[in-house]
């Protein structure tokens, strides 16, 4: 049997910041995975670029059962501490919308720069290597692998959540924190495109490609506001995703499709300077033409000259298309969300060290705690901080 001061399973985001983390700070580390490859998720990321963080970090931006849990991970390990390693290994970024960095070439820059962190550290890494048994005794845990056996007093689960399957999401986290007594919060799929209801379906499918910035409320009041993307299943782009998170199944969402804009007073102005211009196109100077179109041929707008209609028409058309509604019939779930919603119960552990308070040397990290962030490089940031965090206390 090999010993380790730590061992930690799942070579992702958390994995390995917090192996690089222990590593430098002259523990033994093993960080052990079973893909072929280290940080899957971080190289599909940002269309290939990492959205590795974000300038705009808030614990306000993150879902939690415990509100103040983020904090202190957040706040010990910063979005800035993580762009001086970039900065360090000279990887060119941008800022894309909203505080959103990304790297100018790949996201195997990230992944080759927490490798090389890692190889610096004289962290020991073993990938294709499947976990059989954990068995904690009087010295920590003893993990067996097909591999061989591994004993470290710490142990450190960063195996993620159940999104993007394809990548080889797994229940395992959760199931290594039910089998020492921690409880796990219900899960569902986040950051997720939203689905069409069947006649809702046959009336927009054809809309797809189109995007419009929008602003989505739920009917708990959350909103949010940037582009909205329509697709043959029904409702994505980044506003969806962000709004997802906060949805819950058989509610309705109302979408702002003019956010920046008073359609009634732009109505009521083509109205008195262009009285014989009709509907569909002064609606078209504002909106996707195809949607106008569409609305026509459904019958919900009425296609006639301006001077036709009322200021109470008017007000009602400004009213549909400030406050669209739609009832979605779920979401795409986990084969295309970014997060996973839920998770390790986080009362179970600490907010300073990720370590579960009644298991000693056992800590979670990452997305299989009940920590889910904003789209925007928010979940990076969460990985880096509690994989720090773990990574200081091991």
């Amino acid at each position: 049997m090999s010993n380790f001061d730590v061992i930690i399973i799942g070579a992702g985001a958390a994995g390995l910041h917090c192996a690089a983390t222990a590593g430098y700070r002259g523990k033994r580390v093993l960080l052990l995975d079973n893909a072929k490859k280290a940080g899957r998720k971080i190289l599909i990321s940002g269309g290939g670029r990492c959205n590795f963080t974000n300038y705009n970090i808030e614990p306000s931006a993150f879902i939690c059962g415990n509100k103040h849990f983020v904090k202190s991970a957040l706040s010990r390990y910063t979005q800035w501490d993580f762009i001086a390693m970039v900065d360090k290994y000279q990887i060119a970024y941008h800022e894309k919308t909203l505080g959103q960095l990304f790297c100018d070439d790949s996201a195997k820059d990230i992944v080759n720069m927490l490798e090389s962190e890692c190889s610096n550290a004289n962290v020991t890494t073993q990938l294709r290597t499947e976990i059989a048994a954990i068995t904690k005794t009087d010295s920590g845990y003893d993990i067996t692998t097909n591999e061989g056996k591994f004993q470290a007093p710490s142990l450190v689960i960063a195996t993620g959540g159940l999104s993007m399957p394809k990548l080889g999401a797994t229940p395992f986290g959760y199931k290594v924190a039910q089998q020492f007594g921690l409880t796990v919060t219900d899960t569902c799929a986040g950051l997720v495109p939203f689905t069409w209801q069947n006649n809702d379906k046959e009336d927009y499918e054809n809309l797809s490609g189109i995007s419009l910035p929008a602003s989505v409320t739920c009917e708990n009041g959350v909103n949010f506001s940037e582009d909205m993307l329509f697709t043959h299943r029904g409702l994505s782009g980044p506003v969806m995703l962000q709004v997802s998170s906060y949805w819950n199944p058989g509610e309705a969402i109302t979408i702002d499709l003019l956010p920046s804009d008073n359609l009634e007073a732009l109505l009521n102005q083509a109205r008195e300077t262009n009285p014989k211009q009709a509907l569909k196109t002064c609606l078209g100077q504002h909106l996707p033409k195809r949607f106008i179109e569409l609305l026509i041929g459904l019958k919900k707008l009425n296609d006639k000259p301006l001077n036709q209609f009322n200021d109470k028409e008017l007000t009602a058309i400004s009213d549909y298309f400030h406050q669209w509604t739609i009832k979605p019939n779920g979401t795409e779930g986990y084969r295309t969300a970014e997060v996973t919603l839920g998770g390790i119960d986080t009362d179970e552990l600490s907010s300073k060290t990720m370590e579960a308070k009644n298991v000693a040397g056992l800590y979670f990290i990452g997305e299989v705690v009940d920590v889910s962030g904003w789209l925007g490089g928010y979940n990076f940031q969460w990985a880096w901080a509690s994989g720090w965090a773990a990574g200081q206390a091991v």
